[in-house]
């Protein structure tokens, strides 16, 4: 008789499982679908029972997995949030060197865009349509996963690459690091616009492209740096247009008090030929 019971309940917890995996598999569907009406109308174009249509479900089945579009919204972007953090930190388990958990970091990012183009969309442009406090725990796991990316940053700025004028830092500026990783974030988040793999390759190719620049933007001592403070100095000597109206002809007779001004120059146009040398600081 215990063979039975032992049998009988191990059936019932096997039958909860088997239910609660359907159940979870049921939601994903519905937030896929989800993200994919929101992403085309809006979060505020759309109604539960519009999104109710769009998953192809009922109002009252719909009911039984979110109960509001707020409700489905904040768990559109938890999970997303939480899915990306415990995936990017479960693939740099192992590796060691900055450069390539850079690599693996923007890989992982890329990755998840492109098999979820509507879901980040909805995380780009709908951040703020959540209510405070749900902001509020939305925003604590977007740090949790931006601090991941900026401690990479921080120690490659500090290591460098342990290539030939690729060398680290020995003082970090906090406000560099912050102003890299927001950087390297600007080119991740926005390729759902304009990753095609018919035409840009695969995730890995576009992961190598902007690996590159990143890395090679934060350790190589390239001497267009050198220049870019004795540019800055010319150009600070030029009133900014006005955001509407004509101002070519102020700009040019400011241009004109330049040093430099009236030569002919083959380095770059509208640019003193020295602004151009490298070796200038």
């Amino acid at each position: 008789m215990q063979a039975r019971l032992g049998g009988s309940l191990v059936k019932r917890v096997s039958t909860e499982q088997s239910r609660l995996v359907r159940h979870e598999a049921q939601r994903a569907e519905i937030l896929d679908a989800a993200a994919a009406a929101i992403a085309e109308h809006g979060f505020h174009g759309m109604t539960m029972r519009g999104l109710s249509r769009a998953t192809g479900r009922g109002l009252a089945s719909f009911y039984n997995y979110f109960s509001s579009k707020e409700d489905l919204l904040f768990s559109l972007q938890t999970d997303a949030f939480e899915t990306m953090t415990s995936s990017v930190k479960a693939a740099l388990e192992g590796i060691e060197e900055h450069v390539e958990r850079l690599y693996v970091f923007v890989l992982n990012h890329l990755r998840y865009s492109a098999e979820h183009r509507s879901v980040m969309r909805v995380l780009v442009h709908e951040a703020s349509a959540l209510p405070a406090g749900r902001r509020k725990t939305v925003r604590l796991l977007k740090e949790g996963y931006f601090n991941i990316c900026r401690n990479i940053v921080a120690d490659i700025l500090a290591a460098g690459c342990n290539s030939p004028g690729a060398e680290g830092t020995a003082s970090l500026d906090p406000a560099e690091v912050e102003r890299v990783t927001y950087s390297v974030f600007g080119m991740l988040n926005w390729s759902y616009g304009w990753y095609d793999p018919k035409q840009h390759g695969t995730p890995q190719d576009v992961a190598r492209t902007i690996h590159a620049l990143a890395v090679c933007g934060l350790v190589a001592r390239c001497p267009n740096r050198l220049a870019q403070g004795n540019l800055e100095r010319y150009l600070g000597a030029i009133a900014p247009p006005p955001l509407v109206g004509k101002p070519a002809r102020k700009v040019a007779a400011v241009s004109n008090r330049l040093p430099g001004a009236g030569k002919k120059s083959t380095a770059g146009a509208g640019v003193p030929a020295r602004l151009m040398d490298r070796n200038t600081v």
